[in-house]
């Protein structure tokens, strides 16, 4: 019984932290809560029509979602909802699928979250958590800003009163300003106000819910002049109250379909709120459990979705309203819900008037923080290797859209990687004078070369796909030597792993140098690498491995007998004379 309490606790941490909640949390948790709601009732349903959903269904997701994110959360200030990143991927391809039927969309999309739940639950529980670091932070650097790029094409349409159209990045900017001619005044004056207010807003009064201001004073214009029966777009008829929670209905033929779509929203969802987790862990000195978050990101879909909701994740800009609203606790997510709720109940009947320019402000604003010049030209100078994984996953995404452009970038990601790894770094060593350790001597001149001896390091695993690589680079450095070499040592300590190649390869270097009467001997390496070459039969080659051989103790070794040897010459030609 006790197994299966622990368990529990385990599973459900607000079982643990809620019998120790103190009163004098509950306030700033409140403040915090309402703060969030006032957030997301704009942001949430301007996601909503991004993904091409009805604006109502954006709230629906951040209830539920919250909710249940709360009960299983690891982190304090994460906030859950619908993102613009998921939210125009949803759009790309349940929109072909659904053949304009409005309620199909809906089901689609609420059966994609119950996919991206399934995701997180598989990951749970196969321990996965580490898996989708493959999505690095320089595929999300140009992942996001060409995300950006893409959803501004989108929402330019709507901000001018314009029809729009076009399948990618170019094509819908060149539509768009070919029907400029066409735009209506009285939608671009309330567009670029808004817009104008919202940046006000986000510069002057950060983590205030600015956009809930200019929403209401956006709606309250278009009702009190009647703006909507002079052309203006407005949301529409919102049902009143939340729906009943259900399984959505679907077809078998959606799923294959989905599986693309609902594993790219699983691994965004992940990163994403991993990464704003950790910012606010950190800031705070707590930790965050990123196995646990699988569960709580799979627990908040799948309710969102039966909630007849999307998929959704944890943001980093909601996640700072919720921070610097004060939360404490994950109980935030609970009033911000609760609150949402009283606004789908009594403050509906406004809402319908509420101008779909404005949304596309909104969404504007909130995606212009992806694109980060100044974090490109970062990488420029700290890594041409990630500066090229950032700008294929940008260009990427402007040209095949949001969804390939992640899978591109994570592939483009691994192959540069593989390429790095495939030619990897070999270190001709010398001794750091004054000391016992080594490094790179062609870096370092200063350091300590010992004629005869030629002492390298391979800063890279030895796998079947470089041992070629790394054995040619090796005979060649030793073959430019001024002086003839003795014996060559490698140094393991930068290789962790050794497959059946590399150990191979190791014995082939062996036979190479005997025959050019050169020894050939291995220093620090590690446990699983000892393990192999054993397994091998190769350590015999190599005169034995050993945790206790260290490359220092070689180098003593073979000044010591060149010493002797010297002196012995030395003797033996005194003899001689």
């Amino acid at each position: 019984m006790k197994n299966y309490l622990r368990m529990l606790i385990q599973l459900v941490p607000i079982i643990t932290w809620l019998p120790r909640y103190q009163t004098a949390w509950l306030w700033p948790d409140l403040i915090a809560g309402i703060t969030l709601a006032a957030y997301a009732v704009p942001v949430a349903m301007a996601y909503a029509t991004l993904a091409g959903l009805s604006p109502q269904t954006g709230l629906y997701s951040y209830i539920f979602s919250g909710i249940a994110y709360a009960l299983f959360a690891s982190s304090r200030h994460l906030s859950i909802g619908p993102i613009a990143s998921i939210s125009v991927m949803v759009a790309s391809v349940i929109g072909t699928m659904a053949a304009g039927n409005p309620a199909s969309y809906a089901a689609i999309a609420a059966m994609t979250a119950i996919m991206v739940a399934a995701f997180f639950f598989v990951a749970w529980i196969m321990r996965l958590s580490s898996f989708v670091n493959f999505i690095s932070e320089s595929i999300l650097l140009g992942f996001k800003a060409g995300a950006a790029l893409s959803i501004t094409s989108m929402q330019l349409p709507k901000l001018f009163g314009v029809p729009g159209g076009g399948d990618n990045f170019f094509e819908r900017l060149l539509v768009t300003v070919q029907q400029l001619n066409g735009a209506q005044g009285i939608v671009i004056t309330l567009g670029v106000v808004s817009l104008v207010l919202l940046v006000c807003g986000e510069r002057f009064y950060p983590g205030r819910p600015a956009a809930l201001v200019v929403v209401v004073i956006a709606t309250a214009i278009v009702f009190g002049f009647g703006l909507n029966e002079q052309g203006v777009s407005v949301v529409g008829f919102i049902p009143a109250g939340i729906p009943a929670m259900e399984v959505p209905s679907f077809h078998i033929q959606h799923i294959e379909g989905l599986l693309e779509l609902a594993f790219a929203c699983f691994l965004l969802s992940y990163v994403e709120s991993i990464a704003a987790a950790r910012t606010f862990a950190s800031k705070y000195h707590y930790t965050v459990d990123p196995r646990q978050e699988l569960l709580g990101l799979g627990a908040a879909n799948l309710v969102a979705a039966l909630g007849h909701g999307y998929p959704v994740a944890g943001g980093l800009s909601q996640s700072a309203v919720n921070e610097k609203a004060g939360a404490r606790t994950p109980l935030s997510l609970i009033f911000a819900s609760i609150s949402l709720v009283m606004v789908l109940f009594f403050m509906t009947g406004m809402l319908r008037y509420l101008p779909e320019s404005v949304l596309a402000a909104i969404v504007l604003v909130a995606v212009s923080g992806f694109v980060k010049i100044a974090d490109f030209k970062r990488l420029w100078h700290i890594s041409r290797l990630e500066f090229n994984v950032a700008l294929v996953a940008f260009v990427g995404v402007l040209l095949l859209g949001i969804l390939k452009g992640v899978t591109v970038s994570a592939i483009a990601s691994i192959l540069f990687l593989l390429r790095m790894m495939a030619k990897p770094h070999v270190s001709v060593l010398g001794r750091i004078p004054g000391s016992t350790r080594f490094s790179d001597a062609e870096r370092h001149t200063s350091n300590e070369r010992f004629p005869g001896l030629f002492l390298f390091r391979i800063e890279a695993p030895l796998l079947y796909f470089n041992v070629e690589t790394i054995s040619s680079t090796v005979l060649e450095a030793i073959h430019r030597e001024s002086t003839t070499i003795k014996l060559a040592v490698c140094d393991l300590s930068t290789s962790p792993y050794i497959d059946a190649a590399g150990a191979k390869m190791l014995q082939q270097l062996v036979e190479e140098l005997e025959r050019e009467g050169i020894q050939f001997k291995v220093a620090e390496a590690h446990a699983e690498a000892r393990e192999i070459l054993r397994a091998t039969g190769i350590s015999e080659s190599l005169g034995g491995v050993s945790r206790h051989t260290a490359l220092a103790d070689i180098v003593e070794d073979f000044e010591r007998d060149t010493k002797r040897a010297s002196n012995f010459i030395e003797t033996q030609l005194r003899s001689y004379t």
